[in-house]
């Protein structure tokens, strides 16, 4: 049960054991939710085929822009919640949750309507010819339908997180995975549904967990519950959403928009076989991604609590430890993307040519992994503390301000290596930039508590 002291333990427990005890619920959640990509990939891959796998590839940027939606309300809930309640303005947290159930009800059925009324010439746009698109199409189609259940089910696990309930949330997610693990093998082998089957399973394992956090939140003797009076949109909170979730929005939304450049370029100067290479890679890259991820919701918490409670000290040793975690991930992925790719890229598929350029893309895409890790804690730094301007430059350096120029020029000088060459090159100069943010901000936070005011 979430409680008032609940809360507060986030100002007074040593740093160490808070984010150990907020971030490995979320790291479990993070990473299963990874595998649960992962499934449907290796699933599609052996059951359905190679092209499958380009397919599957080519709806990235819609799944990045459905996910900006998502984070638009989950994040900037999650921020806005962790602050209130380091404030005590518990009146204000539980509207919170009022207003994060009616924005995804809205923004889930408004989004996958639209995108299904213009499918196909989105597809194309994104770099689909006649061989991949019938598999895009059929998935895209089911997880459109679903996407309504989508948006409700991580909101509302943002939203648990952020109240105090990193277990159940972690537990969410991985009720997801394991039923996802279950079914998609069912739908795909046994009813012979195909790639349909793979999102079939993804939309219904993410309705059941729906349910149980519905539950779980309907729960009276929560601090935050859903309950009569929370539901009218008001402007203030919305207003306060956007601000913080614009960061994460923008940054999703760069990451639509890079994906469909880069698919465009691997179309243009390699084919089919290079985009399903990309698939394999963004799954591994994407894997230990999301374990940063979950570190940065476990410091989320934490962060925006002790910010709203002035405790300034505390904001900076969790977000230093933040850093030390996230880079020993990285570097984690960049030994494995180094030493091992063929092996790797061999759990998604037999065909030996795809096998063979997915190889060669990891060890160039993840070159410089050791520093991206830090890269996503600082921006996750300036968002947990409502620094919206701040947050949004950091999210958009790497991908609009470096990214797409070397993605535009590169290739035309380097070919398909130019692609690949790209992500690793924005990676280096994004970080020296987030490098000078951090240092800057820990200045601030220094002469703040010496003239005892709320930092900027």
């Amino acid at each position: 049960m979430t409680t008032k002291g609940t809360a507060t333990e986030l100002g007074t427990l040593p740093i160490r054991k808070l984010l150990t005890q907020y971030s490995i619920p979320a790291i479990i959640a993070m990473t299963a939710a990874s595998l649960y990509n992962m499934i449907d990939s290796i699933y599609i891959g052996h059951g359905v085929g190679a092209m499958a796998i380009s397919g599957l590839a080519l709806t990235f940027p819609l799944m990045n822009l459905a996910a900006a939606f998502g984070s638009l309300v989950g994040v900037g809930a999650a921020t806005l919640i962790s602050v209130r309640l380091g404030q005590k303005d518990y009146d204000t947290a539980k509207n919170v949750l009022g207003n994060v159930v009616m924005l995804n009800l809205i923004i889930g059925i408004s989004f996958g309507l639209i995108m299904l009324l213009f499918l196909d010439p989105i597809l194309y746009f994104f770099g689909a010819s006649e061989a991949t698109i019938g598999y895009a199409r059929d998935f895209m189609r089911v997880i459109l339908l679903g996407n309504v259940v989508t948006h409700m089910y991580l909101g509302l696990n943002s939203v648990l997180r952020a109240a105090g309930h990193p277990k159940k949330a972690m537990i969410a997610t991985i009720n997801t995975v394991v039923f996802n693990a279950i079914l998609a093998p069912i739908f795909i082998y046994w009813f012979k549904w195909g790639i349909e089957g793979a999102a079939i399973a993804t939309v219904l394992s993410q309705a059941i967990s729906l349910v149980r956090q519905i539950r779980i939140l309907s729960d009276k003797s929560e601090l935050i519950h859903l309950q009569k009076g929370i539901y009218r949109l008001k402007s203030s909170i919305v207003g306060n959403l956007i601000a913080i979730g614009m960061a994460p929005f923008l940054m999703n939304l760069a990451a639509c928009f890079i994906v469909i450049l880069i698919n465009r370029g691997l179309t243009t100067y390699g084919g089919d076989y290079h985009i399903g290479a990309y698939g394999i890679v963004n799954r591994i890259a994407f894997f230990f991604v999301m374990i940063v991820m979950g570190l940065n919701q476990g410091m989320q918490p934490i962060a925006g609590y002790n910010f709203g409670a002035q405790l300034f000290d505390r904001v900076t040793r969790v977000t230093k430890l933040t850093i030390y975690c996230a880079t020993c991930v990285m570097v984690t992925g960049f030994l494995i993307a180094e030493l091992c790719p063929h092996l790797v890229a061999s759990a998604f598929t037999t065909d030996e040519s795809m096998i063979e350029l997915a190889s060669k893309a990891m060890r160039i895409v993840m070159i410089f992994y050791p520093i991206v890790g830090f890269q996503m804690v600082t921006t996750n730094f300036f968002q947990s503390l409502g620094m919206a301007k701040k947050a949004i430059f950091l999210s958009l350096t790497r991908q609009l301000l470096f990214l797409v120029p070397c993605l535009i020029f590169l290739p035309t000088w380097l070919g398909v290596d130019g692609v690949w060459y790209s992500m690793p090159t924005a990676d280096l100069l994004a970080s020296m930039i987030t490098a000078w943010m951090l240092w800057r901000q820990f200045r601030i936070f220094k002469r703040a508590k010496a003239e005892g005011r709320i930092p900027a």
